[in-house]
C-alpha cells in the first residue's frame, strides 16, 4: 500500500492533514495584507476616509484585495512548489512543505481570485469590480508568464501596487491625479528592485527566481537610484503646489519626512533587508517614526490646518 504522508485513511477517504485550516491561513499570507492598505491613500489624500461613505467602500476594497492577494499567493505556491523545496526559506511554506495539498492550493487559489471582484461588487457600482479583476488577470498573467520576464517582472509587481492604490480612489469615486500615480509607481518600483537586490545578494542567481539571474546587483542599485530620485523631485513638486497659509507649510514640511522614509528604505535594501518589504514596515523603528510623522504633516495639510482656517475666518466674519 502506497505510503500518504501527513494524513491517515479511514475507510478509503483521507482524513485531514494534521495543521491543515493553520496551513491554508499561512498560505494565504496574512502578514502580506498590509500591502493592501495602499487601498487607503486616495481615501485619506481627499480626506472621505472617515465618512460613512468612505469607510465602508474602503474596507470592501481592502477585503477584496486581501482575496484577491491571497488567491494569487497560493496559485504561485502551487505553481512553484518543486522549485521552492530547493530555497532554504521557501521550503518551509505550507504547499512546497507538503502540509497543503497542491491541488488544494490552486482550487482554492482560483476560487479565492473569483470572489474578489464579487465581493467588490458590494460597493453597488461596477467599476471597483473591474479593477479588482484588473489585478487578478495581472496577478495570474505573473504566476504564469511575466514573472519570467526579466524587467517585466518588476513593472509587473510595481503594476500590482499601483493598482491597489488606483482601487481606493475608484472606490471613494475621486480622480486619481497624475501626481499621485507617478509617485505611487515609482515607489513601488523602488520597493520591488530592492528587493530583487537583496534576493540576488542573498541567495545569488542559484535562487528559485528565474530572472534573478538576468540582473546585475549594479544594474538594480541603478533602477533604485532612479526611481528613489524622480520619486522624490515629483513629490516635492506636487507638495509644493498644495494648499494655502498653514496648510501650504504643512505641505512642504511633509518632504523631510518623505525623502527620509526613501533614504532609510535604501539604506536598509544596501544593509540587506528589504527582502520581505512588508517586514521592514512592521520592525524597523526608524522607519515606523518617518511614516507616521509623513502622515501627521500629510494630515495637518489636508484635514486639520483648513478647517482650523475656515473657523478662524468664520469666526473674524461673525466678530
Amino acid at each position: 500500500m502506497p505510503h500518504v504522508p501527513q494524513q491517515a485513511v479511514a475507510g478509503g477517504v483521507p482524513l485531514a492533514r494534521p495543521g491543515l485550516a493553520r496551513g491554508l491561513l499561512t498560505a494565504c499570507r496574512p502578514r502580506q495584507w498590509l500591502k493592501n492598505v495602499l487601498v487607503t491613500a486616495a481615501p485619506l489624500a481627499s480626506a472621505t476616509l472617515f465618512t460613512p461613505f468612505g469607510l465602508w467602500r474602503t474596507a470592501v476594497a481592502f477585503v477584496a484585495f486581501c482575496l484577491a492577494a491571497s488567491g494569487a499567493y497560493l496559485l504561485n505556491d502551487a505553481a512553484d512548489a518543486a522549485r521552492d523545496r530547493l530555497h532554504p526559506v521557501k521550503r518551509h511554506r505550507p504547499v512546497a512543505a507538503g502540509v497543503v495539498p497542491v491541488r488544494l492550493a490552486r482550487v482554492l487559489g482560483v476560487a479565492l481570485m473569483a470572489l474578489a471582484p464579487v465581493a467588490a461588487a458590494a460597493t453597488g457600482g461596477w467599476k471597483l469590480p473591474a479593477v479588482v479583476a484588473g489585478y487578478v488577470v495581472l496577478a495570474v498573467s505573473y504566476t504564469f508568464w511575466l514573472k519570467h520576464q526579466v524587467v517585466v517582472d518588476l513593472v509587473a509587481v510595481a503594476g500590482c501596487h499601483v493598482v491597489r492604490a488606483f482601487a481606493g480612489a475608484v472606490a471613494v469615486e475621486v480622480p486619481a491625479t497624475s501626481w499621485f500615480l507617478v509617485v505611487i509607481s515609482l515607489g513601488s518600483l523602488q520597493v520591488v528592485a530592492g528587493k530583487r537586490q537583496v534576493e540576488l545578494a542573498v541567495n545569488g542567481t542559484a535562487g528559485t527566481r528565474g530572472t534573478l539571474a538576468g540582473y546585475s546587483a549594479a544594474y538594480l542599485s541603478q533602477v533604485r537610484s532612479i526611481a528613489s530620485g524622480a520619486m522624490i523631485v515629483t513629490y516635492c513638486l506636487w507638495a509644493l503646489r498644495q494648499g494655502t497659509g498653514a496648510a501650504a507649510v504643512a505641505y512642504a514640511a511633509s518632504i523631510v519626512p518623505f525623502l527620509l522614509i526613501v533614504l532609510r528604505h535604501n539604506l536598509l535594501v544596501d544593509r540587506g533587508a528589504g527582502e520581505e518589504p512588508e517586514e521592514l514596515a512592521l520592525r524597523d523603528r526608524p522607519l515606523q517614526v518617518f511614516i507616521g510623522l509623513l502622515a501627521l504633516a500629510l494630515a495637518a495639510g489636508i484635514h486639520v490646518l483648513p478647517q482650523v482656517e475656515l473657523v478662524s475666518i468664520n469666526f473674524v466674519a461673525g466678530w
